[in-house]
Parts: structure tokens; C-alpha cells; sequence
């Protein structure tokens, strides 16, 4: 590693050191915010009890199989919000002006939006998230052996860089026009509403819908799908590529960023 990128680590350690101290000035504004990530989550927990104390599956899974999909699809949003999730309010950044002091400075427009504050209710996003994940292997079947579980991590990782892509993509189009921030929250709802189940239970335009036009259910689904060994809407070589697919993915959407910032015209167009 050279050691500019050493330098730009240590900045960014020190930097995140003193916004989580900031947060923690206020302390039960820090307990509040907590609380309110793993309040936002209940929900989930609240499907989970009620799957495994009513229905014995879902759409042809059973119980033990269905909860490895809201966990993975928890897990790598808590992770999400944690490291990657400011560029959720770049619309108003961009309303105030801010995007255009972030040019100003030498360091990367992209890493001062996500040293801009630290995520505290992320604290609460995780612990539900792991709660939940380790609630889903207890009362799994599978033999978790090495392979299976490197997968399970990479797939978690995965669903995190490829949720990051899809809000990077929705900030860059921010830059150009702000109202856009309101399909951030669209985009939030339906990772919400149908991240967490089957995609074979709902009616085939939906789910062809969230797998070739919103590619969500490559954050949990197909990956849980390929852990689980069930049958999936798409070749198996695809459904397993989902880690793989997050990174291109990312790695596409930080290109249209660098595009968008190359084409940003100014708080006042």
C-alpha cells in the first residue's frame, strides 16, 4: 500500500473518530438514535416471529430457509447505512449549496459526504441485523462449511455494495436535478417492502420487475436462494454471481458519479 493511500486511511480514521465523539456529546441523542435504527427495523423481526410461529414456509421454502433472506438483505443494509449511506441526502446537499464548498476542498467530493457525519442509528441497524442472522443459522439445516460460509459473507457484502450502487446512482442524477432525492425514498420503500421475501410468491411482472429492471433481488434473494439450494427465476450461474454482481455494479455507479460531478453546474444550475 503507498503510502498516500496510508495517509488517506489515517485521515479518515481520525476524521471518523472525532464525528462519532461529536455524536456522543449528546448522549442521549446517541441512545435515541440507536434506539430509532433498531426501531425501524422491528419490523422485520415482527415477520419473523410470526413466520416461525405460524406457517411452517413460504412459496415452497421452508421457515429456516426464508429468514437467511431478510438477514442477508439486513445485514448488508446495516453495513450500507454504516459506511456508504450519506449519499442518501445529497439531494439536500445539493439544495444547500454544500456540494459546491465540497469542490473547493482538496480531499474527494465523495469521501467528505460520508465523513460529512457519523451514522449513529446504523449501531441500531446492525445489532437487529445480526440478532436476526443469528437466529437464521441456529435454526438452519444446512452445513455451513467454509465454502458456504465465505459465500454467505461475500453475499452479504455484496448486497451492500449493489444497495450502495443503486442510492449512488440516485445521487448522481441529484446532482443534476434535486427533486430526484424523492426516488431515493421511493427506492428505500420497496428494498422495505419486498427485500425480505420470496420473489416466487409474488406475481411474475413484480418479480421480473426487481430482478431485470431494479436488480434487488440480487441484495438477498438469489443469494439466499443458492445457500438454500432452491430453484430461482434466472441460470443458476447468474443467481451466484450476485456478490460479484455488487461490485460491478459499484464500481459502475462511482463512474457515473465521477460523470455527474464532471457535469455539475452549480447550486444555481
Amino acid at each position: 500500500m503507498s503510502s498516500k493511500a496510508v495517509k488517506s486511511l489515517r485521515l479518515v480514521w481520525r476524521i471518523s473518530l472525532l464525528n462519532i465523539r461529536s455524536s456522543m456529546e449528546y448522549r442521549t441523542e446517541f441512545l435515541l438514535n440507536i434506539a430509532i435504527g433498531a426501531i425501524w427495523q422491528m419490523s422485520v423481526i415482527v415477520f419473523a416471529t410470526v413466520l416461525l410461529a405460524r406457517f411452517t414456509g413460504m412459496g415452497g421454502w421452508e421457515s429456516s430457509d426464508v429468514l437467511l433472506i431478510p438477514a442477508i438483505r439486513m445485514l448488508a443494509h446495516g453495513l450500507f447505512v454504516l459506511l456508504l449511506g450519506r449519499m442518501h441526502f445529497i439531494g439536500r446537499q445539493v439544495q444547500e449549496g454544500l456540494i459546491d464548498i465540497y469542490l473547493l476542498r482538496p480531499m474527494p467530493v465523495h469521501r467528505q459526504v460520508q465523513l460529512a457525519y457519523f451514522p449513529t442509528n446504523a449501531i441500531g441497524d446492525l445489532t437487529v441485523a445480526a440478532g436476526l442472522m443469528a437466529g437464521a443459522l441456529s435454526r438452519s439445516t444446512l452445513d455451513w462449511s467454509a465454502g458456504r460460509v465465505s459465500y454467505l459473507i461475500a453475499a452479504v457484502i455484496g448486497g451492500m455494495l449493489l444497495e450502495a450502487a443503486l442510492f449512488t446512482v440516485v445521487a448522481s442524477a441529484c446532482l443534476r436535478f434535486p427533486a430526484a432525492d424523492y426516488w431515493g425514498r421511493w427506492l428505500e420503500e420497496l428494498l422495505g417492502t419486498f427485500g425480505s421475501y420470496p420473489l416466487n410468491v409474488l406475481p411474475k411482472a413484480v418479480g421480473g420487475f426487481l430482478t431485470f429492471a431494479l436488480p434487488l433481488a440480487f441484495v438477498a434473494y438469489f443469494p439466499a436462494a443458492v445457500l438454500t439450494g432452491h430453484d430461482t427465476s434466472v441460470p443458476y450461474w447468474l443467481a451466484a454471481s450476485s456478490p460479484l454482481l455488487g461490485l460491478v455494479a459499484y464500481l459502475g455507479a462511482r463512474w457515473l458519479w465521477r460523470w455527474g460531478l464532471g457535469h455539475y453546474s452549480g447550486v444555481n444550475g
